[in-house]
């Protein structure tokens, strides 16, 4: 199949081919009261899904994913037109509106509505300790979110850039990942922490960060990107409700890209990829931006008589290994595309991975495209050149596939 033009890639992949999301019955109605919220919650939803985080219940997110695989673009449904930050806006009310307990902090995220305006309008819905401005102190209201998660609150931290959030890295790493350990149970550290990362447009070096191979060490943290409205919108939802902590990274050129997704309530799960594009001659593990890079370049390879499998894989932590090998076992060669830093990065990390479990499947190495080891310049030609091209990725194809 060839790829979509990149505006419509997701669409077009999902209508081919579906996308890995758990829809609810029916939509919530509002808890009663803070204390009471979750076992409210629980009994009304007896037949939906609560995405639980996975580390915590892994095989029930994985039965409630194969259970709700059937494309919902082929049931009739309903679907509104939404850019991906409205669409991560509308996971933030819905979930505020069904549960007391969630609430949003960070800087600018009140009245102002957020750099990227991902909170817009919700401080007039839901009011000012709800939507809570903050100062500029990003260790301060990260340690502040860990421990309302200790005392029952879902909080939803919003780094202004993820880059700034280095300055948290002592809560996120000691406190946010280990408490529940530390504790020995006696604390879950039900926290959202969100925000935009990645290379932009001219943005220097200290905004162009990609912390992924920052946090992906950390025990008990658990990591998704994502990359299109659909699964913006179904990965956050199913952060909130997680019981562990989850980072949850956008790209901050990803937030105007626009798509159709459904008007009823639906979860994406946070343990498993996305296949975008099934094919039979080397499989090509990309996430977030990459994923439209990874697209674009597939034209030009069908066109010259490869077939790639496109996978997103989506969850950075853990790796969705299951139907990763899988694809590995049908196409026996792997390209890994990232945005990340080749050294230590996340295609690093998932290379090991195949190669500790998929060793026997491999009739070639598997390569891996990554930004180059350096700080991102500001200057336009040279931030092109540290990151990974189409070019490339149609260059890479064919050598992997000779």
């Amino acid at each position: 199949m060839a790829a979509a033009s990149s505006s419509s890639l997701h669409a077009t992949a999902a209508a081919l081919h579906g996308v890995g999301a758990a829809a609810s019955s029916k939509p919530r109605a509002a808890a009663p009261g803070a204390r009471s919220v979750r076992v409210a919650a629980a009994a009304r939803r007896s037949g939906s899904v609560r995405a639980r985080g996975g580390m915590v219940a892994r095989a029930a997110v994985a039965v409630t994913c194969l259970v709700f695989c059937i494309p919902f673009f082929f049931c009739g449904r309903l679907l509104h037109e939404v850019l991906l930050f409205e669409a991560l806006r509308e996971a933030l009310i819905e979930e505020m509106k069904a549960d007391p307990t969630v609430y949003v902090f960070g800087e600018d995220v009140g009245h102002y509505g957020g750099s990227y305006k991902v909170t817009k309008g919700l401080a007039e819905m839901f009011g000012d300790l709800r939507v809570l401005d903050t100062p500029i102190a990003e260790n301060s209201f990260t340690g502040m979110g860990v421990g309302a998660a200790m005392k029952g609150l879902r909080p939803i931290i919003e780094g202004m850039n993820m880059g700034f959030l280095l300055l948290a890295y002592n809560q996120i790493s000691n406190n946010c990942g280990m408490l529940h350990y530390t504790s020995g149970g006696q604390f879950k550290i039900p926290v959202v922490i969100r925000g935009p990362g990645g290379v932009g447009r001219q943005l220097g070096a200290e905004h162009s960060q990609r912390l992924e191979s920052y946090f992906q060490s950390i025990p008990g943290l658990q990591m998704v990107a994502c990359s299109t409205p659909y699964n913006a919108k179904g990965l956050m939802k199913a952060a909130i409700r997680s019981e562990n902590p989850v980072v949850l990274f956008e790209h901050v050129l990803l937030y105007n890209l626009k798509e159709k997704i459904p008007d009823e309530e639906y979860i994406c799960c946070l343990e498993d990829v996305e296949m975008v594009r099934p094919g039979e001659h080397v499989t090509i593990l990309t996430y977030s931006r990459m994923r439209y890079h990874v697209m674009q370049a597939a034209k030009t390879q069908v066109n010259k008589g490869y077939d790639p499998e496109v996978i997103d894989i989506r969850s950075l932590k853990p790796f969705d290994l299951h139907t990763i090998g899988n694809s590995i076992k049908k196409t026996n060669r792997v390209l890994i595309v990232e945005e990340c830093m080749r050294t230590g990065g996340i295609g690093a990390s998932l290379r090991a991975a195949i190669i500790d479990n998929f060793w026997d499947y491999l009739d070639a190495p598997i390569m891996c495209l990554s930004s180059q080891d350096v700080p991102t310049p500001y200057a336009a030609p040279l931030e092109d050149a540290t990151v990974v091209q189409p070019a490339q990725i149609v260059a890479a194809v064919e050598q992997i596939c000779q």
